[in-house]
């Protein structure tokens, strides 16, 4: 973890002499406010899927001058919880670079107190405004829960505390009478976002003064896309001119 470094425009992405995808905020690209906007921090993770998507990635922030200017500090506009699956690369699928992302990553994005300790530290030292619970479809440590629970088999060693952790998302899936695995993987993620403000006092005052804001997002392996499914404050959905789909989990 290196130290904050003094205070100054985040970094934003490189020029590059090709057109940008379709639907990129210009105005985003240019620069990302140090004091943290969560709507711009989203719109510009959201544009880099987008180009991802596309085929047609920036690979910002990436070269040895940008490397070299990041060096004595960092200033990531998000901060993403993702889950540790090997196809869920956060830098990849938002087409980002070095500083501008402040990533934890656990099976499951499961949150424990090494996990919100880091978040505390992005959203309080870093002034990091934008928290992103990253989740994707056929997330195998949702699929070993439902097994256990199916069959009242725990597995072995330390992986027991992850499927714990997931149990409770299961519980409320099977409340609302959902079954397919990627609906239950969606309340999953919002039960997380729900999870980490519940257990963070930090946190939760950060986004209650407007400072920052968390939002859930489901990727999806084949297309490549991901898309808001939890957003706290509520508003945070409507960024990409969608709402929610599991608004209610984190009401």
């Amino acid at each position: 973890m290196s130290r904050p470094g003094s205070p100054g425009v985040q970094p934003g992405p490189e020029r590059k002499s090709s057109e940008p995808a379709p639907g990129d905020p210009v105005a985003v690209r240019d620069a990302i406010p140090p004091s943290g906007s969560p709507e711009l921090a989203l719109a510009e993770l959201q544009a880099g899927n987008r180009r991802f998507v596309a085929g047609a990635p920036h690979h910002p922030n990436q070269d040895a001058g940008h490397r070299a200017a990041v060096a004595d500090g960092q200033h990531p506009f998000a901060v993403i919880v993702g889950c540790s699956d090997s196809r869920l690369a956060a830098e990849i699928i938002f087409d980002r670079g070095l500083g501008d992302l402040f990533v934890v990553r656990t099976a499951g994005h499961t949150v424990g107190p090494e996990v919100l300790g880091s978040v505390e530290y992005a959203v309080t030292v870093l002034h990091t405004p934008l928290v992103v619970v990253l989740g994707h479809d056929s997330c195998g440590a949702v699929q070993a829960a439902r097994t256990a629970d199916a069959t009242g088999t725990a597995p072995e060693g330390h992986l027991n505390a992850v499927v714990d952790a997931v149990v409770p998302s299961l519980r409320r899936a099977a409340a609302e009478g959902v079954d397919d695995i990627d609906r239950i993987v969606d309340i999953h993620i919002g039960c997380t976002v729900e999870a980490m403000l519940d257990r963070s006092a930090v946190l939760a005052a950060e986004v209650a003064a407007g400072r920052c804001a968390v939002v859930g997002m489901s990727y999806r392996l084949a297309a490549g896309e991901a898309r808001v499914v939890a957003a706290v404050p509520p508003r945070m959905g409507a960024v990409d001119g969608t709402q929610p789909a599991v608004a209610a989990a984190v009401a």
